[in-house]
């Protein structure tokens, strides 16, 4: 292990470390969701990242979403893979500047261990849970409903339903003088990011 990564990994657990340095997690979009719960990951330890989204970054992202000025314009899967590298070195990030269908889900996402929804949009989430549920239905994929606005701590909870985990309160959606704000928005990804590395334990150390 080269000198950087023992000294940036050294407060972790060590049998915890080796079992994320060989998980891979992909994310379905790099928004207010996918770019807070892709630096946890990486920070944590997961050796491979596979993140997609087709969108680019916009002015109005900047105010939740883990990107800078200098940026802007930029497609966010590859933004994010270049702000990765100067963050976790450590962590593979395979970015795909592409928009997912149920006809590439597999090829893009089929060897992670875990996915990650971090869409926007209500048709898209529910699209993206029912292919990957069919596709690999004893892989977990952590899903996030409910973020917008501030304050309401308490509301915020994981369901469980199968292999599916979601996250938020379930209830606060974007709206007329309701908007996501980065507190919440980062709180629920972390919530993702922090159930994915529970589940990577068990699984990994059920083999």
């Amino acid at each position: 292990m080269p000198k950087l990564e023992r000294a940036i990994f050294s407060r972790h657990e060590p049998q915890v470390l080796a079992v994320l340095r060989g998980c891979t997690v992909a994310i379905a979009g790099a928004g207010g969701l996918g770019s807070n719960a892709a630096i946890t990951l990486a920070r944590a330890g997961v050796g491979r990242l596979i993140i997609a989204d087709f969108d680019r970054v916009e002015p109005s992202n900047l105010n939740r979403q883990q990107y800078t000025v200098k940026q802007i314009g930029l497609r966010k899967a590859a933004a994010l893979r270049a702000s990765l590298r100067q963050m976790a070195p450590f962590t593979e990030c395979v970015a795909h500047n592409t928009k997912i269908t149920p006809a590439n889900i597999d090829r893009i996402f089929g060897a992670a261990d875990i996915l990650l929804e971090a869409f926007d949009k209500a048709g898209e989430k529910g699209m993206l849970i029912n292919a990957w549920l069919k596709l690999h239905p004893a892989k977990p994929l952590i899903a996030a409903s409910g973020l917008a606005g501030y304050g309401k701590n308490s509301k915020l909870r994981t369901r469980k339903m199968g292999n599916l985990y979601i996250c938020g309160d379930g209830i606060s959606e974007p709206a007329p003088g309701i908007s996501p704000m980065a507190p919440r928005v980062a709180i629920v990804a972390n919530m993702q990011a922090n159930l994915a590395i529970e589940l990577l334990m068990r699984l990994k150390r059920r083999h």
